[in-house]
């Protein structure tokens, strides 16, 4: 595979009419470009089709960390006109959380903040690249986001605040069917196509489909600010791996059994738990970076979405599928008028 490593190789120009703003009527309606390492060479299915291309032994591993609504509005304790919005990042201790908030000028410590009756907050610290520690008046703030909250979409996806959308669509879509695990400040994106029948189909099929967590945070859509992209430092992430998953991949690994895993998120657990020459079970952290030039220990397949310019989870599927290969496949999906991101259509790499 050719190693790339420098930013300005996972840039493309996207016209912004493929960007998905709606997610389709129906979860598994998405267009599938199935992506052949072997033959060099990429065919347009749907995601129905998906079960075509599992038989009895394949192992399916789908991340079921499910979406918190972390994204809230705020304002000063004396300007109720000066809205703020918020992305609740992490619990650090009771009461006590990690936010990023536009405009944030104002938010210096000390500084009060309203955000509804009965949750108020003051700002304790500025830290790096913008984000604030927030001290509430509720150790409850996790319950009372589920009341205020919405779902934090990316910054490509156009919604106002009162856009009734967030309340109705996106509050089921922005979820994957078999979320379970509370913990994401974004989706795994890659299972929203997913359904129940779907779901149901691939176990007719013999297929053993097994369960990790990978809590989806500022890794996962942190900008690669340097040129040289070797240079990149991936922020952590906690996952958890059950004990069924383990064992299960560990034969099905010494078995040549194939591994497909659903998303990135999926890949970065696996490959980042991955040590002496087996999958251990339980939680960790991981801040693995995998960039072209990557030996894969675990993954064989991937089921992924269309990835943004200079991401690192282009740079991911790069790695898998090999450079080449992605580019032209990305060029393809753009001919065809592929819907791209969070809300668009998926590709399956063999």
């Amino acid at each position: 595979m050719t190693q790339k490593n420098l930013l300005v190789d996972y840039d493309f120009e996207l016209p912004a009419e493929l960007i998905a703003q709606e997610p389709l009527p129906n979860r598994d309606a998405s267009r599938m470009m199935v992506v052949n390492r072997q033959e060099k060479s990429f065919s347009n299915r749907h995601f129905r089709d998906l079960p075509e291309y599992f038989g009895p032994g394949d192992t399916l591993v789908i991340n079921d960390s499910k979406v918190v609504p972390a994204r809230a509005w705020g304002h000063l304790n004396n300007q109720q006109a000066t809205c703020i919005e918020f992305l609740f990042i992490r619990e650090i201790e009771p009461a006590i959380w990690e936010v990023l908030c536009r405009p944030a000028r104002k938010l210096k410590p000390g500084i009060r903040l309203i955000f509804t009756s009965e949750l108020e907050a003051e700002v304790l610290k500025v830290g790096q690249l913008g984000h604030r520690l927030l001290r509430f008046n509720s150790t409850e703030v996790r319950d009372k986001l589920k009341k205020i909250g919405t779902p934090p979409l990316p910054p490509y996806i156009k919604r106002r605040r009162d856009d009734p959308r967030l309340k109705t669509i996106d509050r089921e879509r922005y979820q994957t069917v078999y979320a379970e695990q509370e913990g994401s400040i974004a989706a795994p994106t890659a299972g929203l196509h997913f359904t129940q029948e779907t779901l149901e189909a691939l176990k007719n099929k013999g297929v053993d489909i097994l369960r990790v967590t990978l809590n989806v945070g500022e890794a996962t859509f942190q900008p690669v600010r340097v040129q040289e992209i070797t240079h990149h430092r991936m922020l952590a992430e906690s996952f958890y791996i059950p004990a069924e998953t383990a064992g299960v991949i560990n034969r099905a690994k010494k078995d040549g059994r194939k591994i497909t895993a659903v998303g990135t998120t999926a890949v970065r657990t696996l490959e980042g738990a991955w040590s002496d020459g087996q999958l251990p079970a339980g939680a960790g952290v991981t801040s693995i970076f995998i960039f072209p030039g990557f030996k894969f220990q675990v993954v064989d397949r991937l089921l992924t979405n269309f990835h943004l310019p200079k991401s690192t989870l282009l740079m991911l599927v790069s790695a898998l599928a090999g450079y080449e290969l992605i580019m032209a496949a990305y060029k393809e999906a753009i001919t065809e008028g592929y819907r791209f991101f969070s809300y668009g259509d998926c590709m399956l790499i063999l």
